[in-house]
């Protein structure tokens, strides 16, 4: 008989159950980060669909904000603001509390908001989280930008504005943030798949979360407070008040204190990666 040439099929992917907790397949993720932009895009451009202002909600938001944080803690409890303008001073603290709090939210809700697609086609689930925080960015730049021009509003009008090498702090504390809004999101991500309450209480958790955050007061207004440990053991603390002095050149800054951070975001992010890791082999049998 005549011998048959036998063919053997290649492949470029090959899909198999993961063997191990820490298998984190984070070569995979590289490979598809073509499919993280096209994520960025669609949720950026899909935030804004069918709304007349569109982006201008970035400035909107923030602004109306500082005029509350105006009227309610600068002019009725009078909490000072260690010598900054108060607009600024809050609106300083309100940027880079939002860009936190629009990636815990945002990437909170992973799996519940995604079942759709996860059934459907394959790809590294942990792109999701990852395309939230990087759209997020955009919101956040368009939020500096108006900060900056409120500094030079008030340096105008004869106020101080800060440039000095301390903005380059600012990438450093901005990926913080991102890294700590990506591995506290991805553990409540992997827990909503079985406790939808979650999805309930982070909203309300966050709002309670800025309290115990200076945004709204500088650290030195609970110097002697009962209270101190509790926002100083805060890791978000460090990150805004270093975030304050970065771009105002005003605030306290603690590489200690920021180290303390760093250390928690990493332990949050490894932890977050290991039940993400897990919960995504069997979440379309809970969610």
């Amino acid at each position: 008989m005549p011998s048959k040439n036998i063919q053997q099929d290649t492949w470029d992917l090959v899909i198999k159950p993961q063997t191990s907790l820490f298998d984190l397949n984070l070569i995979d993720v590289w490979r598809y980060r073509d499919l993280v932009w096209l994520f960025v895009k669609r949720d950026f451009t899909a935030q804004y669909k069918q709304t007349i202002l569109g982006p201008l909600w970035h400035f909107i938001q923030p602004v109306f904000t500082t005029i509350v944080f105006l009227i309610v803690f600068n002019r009725i409890a009078k909490i000072p603001t260690d010598g900054i303008e108060p607009a600024v001073f809050y609106m300083s603290g309100i940027t880079i509390w939002n860009y936190f709090s629009s990636c815990l939210n945002g990437t909170s809700n992973t799996f519940v908001a995604n079942a759709g697609i996860f059934g459907k086609v394959y790809f590294p689930r942990l792109i999701l989280p990852i395309s939230v925080v990087l759209s997020n960015m955009v919101k956040f730049g368009i939020q500096l930008i108006l900060l900056l021009l409120v500094m030079g509003y008030f340096a105008i009008k004869g106020g101080h504005f800060y440039i000095g090498w301390s903005w380059l702090l600012i990438p450093v504390l901005v990926v913080m943030m991102a890294l700590l809004g990506l591995g506290v999101g991805i553990i409540i991500s992997s827990l909503t798949t079985k406790y939808r309450d979650f999805t309930v209480l982070i909203g309300f958790a966050v709002q309670l979360l800025m309290y115990a955050t200076p945004v709204i007061y500088p650290l030195s207004f609970f110097e002697s407070s009962k209270y101190k440990p509790f926002i100083y053991w805060n890791p978000l603390t460090p990150i805004v008040e270093s975030f304050r002095y970065a771009v105002l050149g005003q605030g306290s800054f603690s590489v200690e204190y920021l180290s303390y951070s760093a250390l928690l975001i990493v332990i949050f992010l490894f932890i977050g990666m290991l039940i993400f890791n897990r919960v995504e082999k069997s979440f379309m049998d809970t969610v």
